[in-house]
């Protein structure tokens, strides 16, 4: 049964008297404009500052002053350990278990650790699937990480594009590429949600597919950690890395994430770049030569934690454990649904929505393409106190993000488009 909208003050208000979740928007930090909240719209590029950073922070400053070198065991979060309080709750976001997953450096970064691991062309199995338009730096990435072996990237990588005339990649060509290449095939690497139009790519048939074939396959997880269900153990996907400053709101240039399936994270022969903190933590200060991997996604980890970095995401994790994703999804459909209609409603500016549809295709981003007029609406939007992201060369991407946006703000944006002469 589909969802009835109208397009009043009335229902959006009520809707939110309705919502659950509503309260979770008190736990942050609004930009101002006139004295007053922005409607903010850009938790898909940088999410808002948890309250509770500060005090978080004040903490951590307060046991360095108190303990200095002796917080890694003394402090009220030890250091040595601290990235282990991010396990669980990261395991629930992405549906992994906790030893899959580990808060560590930042996207690109593990993005190129995990490539290490996972791309080891040999033979004639060397080449590299992944989206046409991907986010730069994947494409960065992995043109560097394929020159490093010698190859040309035009050859070795196969980008995915739309058909002619369509603005999102379908499944189905997904699939008949990765069947297509075959045994020629040595890694999958998609992002889970394109960051320009926003579409949900079905990473567990992906990731069968290209199984299928003998090829690993992983996921760039930066607009879709957060943001979609994530079953990543149960899809059996074979690694994974994120950033946390979008809609886990961790902060700018906030520590990343990565999951390593156990099967690999549990093997040790599996070539990984050693590193202190990535040491069998039981043996780690006895200093001596020979890397023993400890178990799971953590053995990836090159550096001890960046404390005062991961205050934020500290703060973040907690919220998102509290609110819990199953809530934040239902109310993430419904509200993006909300926007897609009141957007429907307006005939006299030259935009399409080129992000699908179906809310299984989908997460809570709606891009939209204009003909023309683009960057003069996007204007009129930030003179009026919403904040969204313009992307070269026409697209606005808008996100209501369940956390702290309310259908009184998805109303106030279509008033104000629908201002707009």
């Amino acid at each position: 049964m589909s969802q009835k909208y109208e397009a009043s003050i009335e229902y959006a208000q009520n809707q939110d008297q309705l919502d659950t979740l509503y309260p979770f928007r008190e736990r942050f930090l609004f930009p101002q404009h006139n004295g007053k909240d922005v409607s903010y719209f850009c938790g898909n590029s940088l999410g808002l500052q948890p309250k509770s950073v500060s005090y978080l922070m004040q903490k951590e400053l307060e046991d360095w002053a108190r303990h200095g070198v002796e917080g890694h065991f003394r402090a009220a979060n030890p250091w040595f350990s601290y990235h282990h309080i991010f396990a669980e709750r990261l395991a629930k976001i992405v549906g992994a278990n906790k030893e899959e997953v580990v808060a560590m450096n930042t996207l690109t970064v593990n993005l190129h650790l995990l490539m290490l691991s996972f791309y080891r062309p040999e033979g004639k199995r060397y080449k590299i699937i992944m989206e046409a338009g991907a986010f730069p730096s994947d494409q960065y990435a992995i043109e560097t990480q394929v020159r490093m072996y010698g190859y040309d990237p035009n050859d070795a990588i196969i980008e995915l594009s739309p058909a002619p005339g369509k603005h999102i990649i379908e499944e189905e060509d997904i699939i008949h590429a990765i069947e297509e290449a075959g045994e020629s095939l040595a890694v999958v690497i998609m992002g889970g949600v394109n960051y320009y139009t926003g579409q949900l790519f079905d990473m567990s048939r992906i990731t069968k597919a290209g199984h299928k074939v003998g090829a690993y396959v992983g996921f760039d997880l930066a607009h879709a950690v957060g943001n979609v269900p994530l079953h990543l153990h149960d899809w059996s996907v074979d690694f994974a890395c994120w950033c946390s400053y979008k809609y886990l709101n961790s902060g700018p240039g906030g520590v990343g994430g990565a999951y390593v399936n156990e099967h690999h994270g549990n093997n040790p022969k599996l070539f990984r770049l050693a590193g202190w903190w990535g040491n069998d933590e039981k043996t780690r200060f006895k200093m001596a030569k020979g890397f023993h991997p400890q178990q799971g996604a953590a053995s990836w980890q090159m550096s001890n934690a960046p404390v005062f970095n991961m205050v934020a995401h500290n703060a973040s994790l907690d919220i998102f454990d509290k609110a819990g994703m199953d809530e934040l999804i239902s109310k993430s459909e419904r509200m993006t649904g909300y926007l897609e209609y009141l957007l429907k409603q307006i005939k006299h500016l030259p935009f399409e929505i080129i992000t699908p549809a179906d809310k299984a295709r989908r997460g809570c981003q709606l891009s939209l393409l204009f003909v023309d007029r683009g960057k003069e609406v996007f204007e009129k939007l930030a003179e009026n106190g919403v904040i969204a992201d313009w992307r070269e060369p026409n697209v606005i991407r808008i996100a209501p993000v369940p956390l702290y946006n309310t259908f009184e703000d998805c109303f106030r944006f279509y008033e104000i488009l629908m201002s707009i002469a």
